[in-house]
């Protein structure tokens, strides 16, 4: 669980475009690949610490694997019946 506000806001950001990506039509692979990026550029800056980091992967590919996460939701109408 992450409990860092830095780490939070990377996770919010990097699960929301994962969603985003996955609706626009990318594959699994290509969305893993944006991750590996987003995570790679994260070390490389150091805006938090290796540790945070590496648990943020671990959450942003546990997100990933779930394909509850990539479902569309639609709306149902309410119907009335009289």
């Amino acid at each position: 669980m992450l409990q860092d506000n830095k780490s939070i806001r990377h996770y919010q950001k990097l699960t929301d475009s994962m969603v985003d990506l996955s609706r626009r039509g990318y594959r699994f692979e290509e969305i893993r690949m944006f991750m590996d990026g987003y995570l790679s550029c994260l070390r490389q800056t150091e805006l938090i610490e290796a540790y945070h980091v590496h648990r943020l992967e671990e959450e942003a590919f546990r997100f990933l694997r779930d394909p509850s996460n990539f479902q569309s939701t639609q709306t149902q109408l309410e119907t009335d019946y009289y």
